[in-house]
């Protein structure tokens, strides 16, 4: 079991406290190794086991508890009123109403709860109205590359680093892809992908036929840091003979978003002050998954090297922006509280490169980056920008 120290810190800041801590994230994960972690450290710190309470609903011991009224009738034995307890409750978005089942346990009983689920929707609605202001979200992310040589036992200083990166950006992070054997990743990286499309979106949400969303996603996958539109992606899959309509593209985004397979970085005008209506860009959680998508075939490295340093900012605790000043582009504006980056992502600096030249435009005092996958030792800067190699920008210990 690889330690997610990250997220578990953040656990345990919130130990003991009013507040449910909400695990979120994609399915496979690791938000069920988190939960796993926290059990034993509650053990080391002389939680007695019997006040620790876990529940799996996707486990086939409570496959029959799918309403509200089910989970109370599996809790009223487990819960004690004079005991402080600790309750685990894994994917609980299984079970219809669990959002008062769980505001009820936190007014009636002395508990720290922890819950986990793999769509954003369960932290709206009726969980926003009833909760509010009552829990924390704590985002899990497939592997980090530091996590990646972690899980592999690289040293990070040794020669190995370069040749672990090439597998990490075609296999991606998620543990049980990272830890097979190479024969077999692909086929696990399918499994994980089939399983969001057709149980965490289609089924849910009452999509019958896939083929249109399946397409959606090799799009989105194949022109990750291309600007599109709900009425660019509908008019090219209508050309291929999937007619659709701009609200089905839209409500299919959203889907894709909920199940946290794709992200959204939106444009903003840094000289206007304002979020743009117009296109924005979709990196998906995961290169692997973006691999399965394609059909395995290499392309677009440029694209997908800014999927990396689009996913390492949000893992960072950033919010990520598109800037755009008049015709130019900033890749990356990234803000954290009253820190602001601006970043600029090419896969090779070419002889003469004016890959600096948007970032020079803008004339605040704010720190500014180029980062590169074919890095030249020789250039450390360009116009006075820094100049760093992805892998080198990966390694950095930045995350909080």
């Amino acid at each position: 079991m690889i330690k997610r120290n990250l997220y578990l810190k953040k656990l345990i800041e919130f130990k003991d406290s009013e507040n449910i801590k909400v695990i979120t994230g994609v399915r496979r994960s690791g938000k069920s190794v988190l939960l796993s972690l926290y059990h034993d450290y509650l053990l080391e710190q002389g939680i007695p086991d019997q006040n620790i309470i876990y529940l799996n609903f996707e486990s086939f011991e409570l496959l029959n508890i799918r309403n509200d009224d089910q989970l109370m009738e599996k809790l009223k034995p487990l819960l004690k009123k004079d005991v402080h307890q600790y309750l685990m409750f894994d994917e609980i978005q299984m079970v219809d109403g669990w959002q008062r089942v769980i505001n009820g346990i936190r007014v009636s009983f002395d508990c720290d709860i922890v819950i986990t689920g793999s769509n954003a929707k369960m932290l709206s609605g009726e969980l926003a109205t009833l909760l509010s202001g009552r829990y924390v979200e704590i985002p899990i992310y497939p592997f980090s590359f530091q996590e990646f040589l972690t899980a592999k036992n690289i040293d990070p200083s040794s020669r190995l680093v370069d040749s672990a990166f090439e597998e990490y950006e075609q296999y991606g992070g998620f543990p049980s892809v990272v830890l097979a054997d190479k024969n077999i990743k692909d086929s696990i990286l399918s499994g994980i992908f089939d399983t969001i499309i057709l149980n965490d979106i289609s089924m849910r949400s009452g999509i019958r036929d896939t083929d249109i969303l399946r397409a959606l996603v090799g799009f989105l996958s194949d022109n990750i840091g291309q600007l599109v539109n709900p009425s660019k992606i509908a008019n090219t899959l209508t050309s291929e003979g999937l007619t659709t309509t701009n609200h089905t593209v839209s409500s299919y985004l959203q889907l894709l978003e909920d199940a946290f397979l794709f992200y959204r970085c939106r444009q903003y005008d840094l000289r206007g002050r304002k979020y743009l209506r117009t296109s924005g860009k979709y990196f998906t959680v995961d290169p692997g998954l973006r691999r399965n998508a394609i059909g395995r075939r290499p392309g677009n490295y440029a694209g997908q090297l800014e999927n990396i340093v689009y996913m390492e900012l949000i893992r960072r605790g950033y919010s990520v922006d598109i800037g755009k000043m008049e015709t130019k582009e900033i890749d990356f504006v990234a803000r954290k509280v009253d820190e602001i980056m601006y970043i600029q992502v090419t896969y090779d600096i070419p002889k003469n490169s004016n890959e600096t030249n948007n970032l020079i435009n803008i004339k605040d005092n704010y720190k500014k980056l180029l980062i590169t996958q074919r890095y030249n030792n020789d250039v450390k800067e360009i116009d006075g920008i820094p100049v760093v190699n992805i892998v080198d920008w990966l390694l950095e210990t930045a995350v909080e």
